[in-house]
């Protein structure tokens, strides 16, 4: 009741594109001033929403893109160009959101969507479950959903040790830097979706 092979390929995939590496940086400069508690449930609140939109389109994916009539391409420009919205706030450092709902808006985004569930992991689900032709394949498919995320909250969760040794100094250059980051991989999301608009068309 286990395929290997397909739980080790969208694992792997997953890991390349959601980048838990990668996502630290960000994650400690979109949560810098926080209590280490707010800081921790932020973490579990951005892995729980990531899972769930990650779900929705694995179990309803292809219908919502066929319903709302919003093709691939699309959904890669359109979660670029927020991306690079946030970069550029990164950057110049506007990060400040209203005090009764910025925990809740950092978690949901653009951590939970569409950092963590962006537009490549979606697909890449959509594309996984479709393929999925036995049990087996599918409980390893979503077997291999759930340990990425897994890994995903673990890496976000002890990152906040770092803060501890950076200081505020760091957490500007961090946030910086992360800054810089995000506004690459938002360029290279939308370029990949004009790219696809133009191959398609």
């Amino acid at each position: 009741m286990f395929d290997v092979a397909v739980f080790g390929s969208l694992f792997v995939t997953l890991f390349v594109i959601m980048d838990p590496p990668g996502i630290t940086p960000i994650f400690l400069a979109l949560t810098a001033g926080r209590p280490a508690k707010v800081q921790r449930k932020m973490a579990l609140q951005a892995v729980m929403v990531a899972f769930g939109v990650i779900a929705v389109f694995g179990l309803l994916g292809q219908q919502i893109l066929d319903y709302l009539h919003v093709s691939v391409p699309a959904l890669m420009i359109a979660g670029g160009l927020l991306l690079l919205l946030i970069a550029l706030d990164l950057l110049t450092g506007k990060t400040d959101e209203p005090t009764q709902t910025k925990d809740v808006n950092v978690a949901l985004v653009p951590l939970g969507m569409p950092l963590l569930a962006g537009p490549g992991a979606i697909v890449s689900v959509i594309l996984a479950v479709q393929h999925a032709d036995t049990a087996a394949q599918q409980v390893s498919v979503w077997v291999a959903i759930v340990a990425m995320h897994i890994v995903l909250w673990v890496t976000m969760r002890y990152s906040l040790l770092i803060i501890r040794v950076i200081k505020d100094g760091g957490v500007v250059l961090v946030t910086r830097l992360a800054g810089m980051m995000l506004s690459a991989i938002a360029v290279q999301q939308i370029i990949n979706g004009v790219t696809q608009v133009i191959r398609n068309s």
